[in-house]
């Protein structure tokens, strides 16, 4: 197939380079950031995407976060490869701290908070309900009882206040992204144009001069 890789990557490799890219993070940011000014598109439309991606990674749906974005790009008119790159503001390096905001976000809105003595993780939680999920997914070709208790403690306590508290963060940190990318989408662009135009006139006066050259020849 076209584009498929000759050698496939392992499993564990690709696992690595998710939680950390060859290169590192940084270099990854670059060539985001890279790939995002050279978007054919207005500067408006693109930071319309980023918006839509990046407050996308302020919310639970994880692995909907490709297509939640694209639905708000689009309902926002914004470029949809924008938001999608935009969503790569949540990665392994920021989903601690965004979750954590979110969460104390939600329990303080919802005047709500974690039982004392709670020690489960967070991580354990989506555990405990994804483990619900395929135990009753079980039970329905089987004897065996449903349990619900891991989802509804899911849902209590993590889902629905990451839900509520990442609104306010996901807005602030998304507009904020986008009056900090529209005047540099705008001078980047400006400044490429004029780099191209450059070159079109310095193709132009070369070719001239060849034209003239030879005609001095003949």
């Amino acid at each position: 197939m076209i584009f498929k890789r000759r050698d496939p990557k392992p499993t564990l490799r690709a696992m690595a380079e998710f939680l950390w890219p060859r290169g590192g993070w940084t270099r990854a940011f670059h060539y985001v950031k890279h790939r995002m000014k050279r978007l054919p598109d207005s500067p408006e439309r693109i930071a319309r995407g980023i918006w839509a991606g990046v407050f996308t990674a302020f919310t639970p749906f994880y692995g909907l976060h490709f297509l939640i974005a694209a639905l708000l790009a689009k309902l926002m008119k914004g470029n949809v490869l924008a938001a999608l790159m935009g969503t790569f503001f949540g990665n392994p390096l920021t989903y601690v701290p965004i979750g954590v905001m979110a969460l104390q976000t939600g329990h303080f809105v919802l005047g709500s908070h974690l039982p004392e003595g709670d020690h489960r993780s967070f991580g354990g939680k989506f555990a405990d309900a994804g483990g619900d999920l395929w135990w009753n997914l079980r039970a329905m070709f089987t004897n065996a009882d449903m349990d619900w208790s891991g989802i509804v403690v899911f849902v209590q306590q993590i889902f629905y206040p990451y839900l509520i508290g990442g609104i306010l963060p996901g807005i602030f940190f998304a507009t904020l992204s986008y009056y900090l990318m529209v005047p540099l989408l705008r001078a980047y662009q400006k400044r490429r144009k004029g780099m191209i135009k450059a070159k079109f006139e310095a193709l132009k006066q070369k070719t001239a001069l060849k034209a003239d050259a030879k005609r001095k020849v003949d």
